[in-house]
């Protein structure tokens, strides 16, 4: 081998061994490839949660439920409405009382009656009537228009008792034996009058109330042209029906 072809290898060697550390050094400062991660669901822990969760929607799906029960039954059990009408009647006995009933007897007799709610509290109450009472040849007729206040004082479930007190209008007349034996009607005129009473009502639904009412009537002084004055009271026990609208 000649000079030249020796010199030439030694130049090839001595360039290998300096490029390869730098090939070497290239490969290990390229970048690597990113690869995120991946994070996989802890399938234990989620099948753990699951029945809590489940457990979470029923106790809110009862709770709804009975909520709305309660709602309903206290619907139910407090049907009062505001502005609303209602027409009834009373049966039940009138006793005269004074000199009415020096006139006429006791007797069953019938009343109509009006209602308004004006609040929770508080009713408009008028009551019509009209009776003729007899005693021999005597007679005594009672007729009122009478408008009262209604007040419940307690409420328990439908069962209301109440109270009532105002004023009306009054037509009393009697016929009475005068001295000479005979029987003469008195004036017929229209006095004013107080009344005042309590009752219970029962509620049966949103339509029907019936109840019990003891109301004292309690007419002005007639006065008379040619008789003496005509006075007295009369006080009625009721066994009453309402219907609401």
């Amino acid at each position: 081998m000649s000079k030249k072809n020796s010199v030439m290898l030694m130049a090839a060697f001595a360039a290998m061994c300096f490029l390869s550390p730098s090939l070497s050094l290239a490969q290990t400062n390229e970048p690597k490839a990113f690869s995120p991660k991946i994070k996989t669901p802890n399938t234990s822990q989620e099948l753990s949660e699951q029945p809590e969760i489940k457990k979470s929607n029923l106790v809110r799906e009862r709770e709804a439920e009975e909520k709305e029960a309660n709602d309903a039954a206290l619907r139910a059990s407090s049907p009062r409405q505001l502005r609303q009408h209602g027409l009834g009647v009373g049966l039940g006995q009138t006793f005269l009382m004074g000199n009415y009933g020096k006139y006429g007897d006791d007797k069953i007799t019938a009343d109509l009656f009006y209602s308004y709610a004006a609040s929770y509290s508080f009713d408009l109450l008028v009551n019509a009537h009209m009776s003729e009472h007899k005693n021999d040849n005597e007679r005594m007729k009672v007729m009122g228009l009478a408008t009262s206040i209604k007040g419940r004082f307690v409420e328990y479930d439908n069962l209301s008792p109440y109270f009532l007190g105002g004023l009306g209008f009054y037509a009393p007349r009697a016929k009475r034996v005068n001295d000479q034996g005979k029987a003469k009607w008195s004036d017929q005129k229209v006095t004013f009058g107080a009344n005042f009473g309590a009752g219970v009502d029962l509620r049966l639904n949103e339509h029907y109330v019936v109840g019990v009412l003891g109301q004292m009537h309690w007419p002005f002084k007639v006065q008379q042209d040619n008789q003496s004055d005509l006075k007295g009271y009369y006080f009625k026990m009721l066994i009453t029906g309402m219907y609401l609208f």
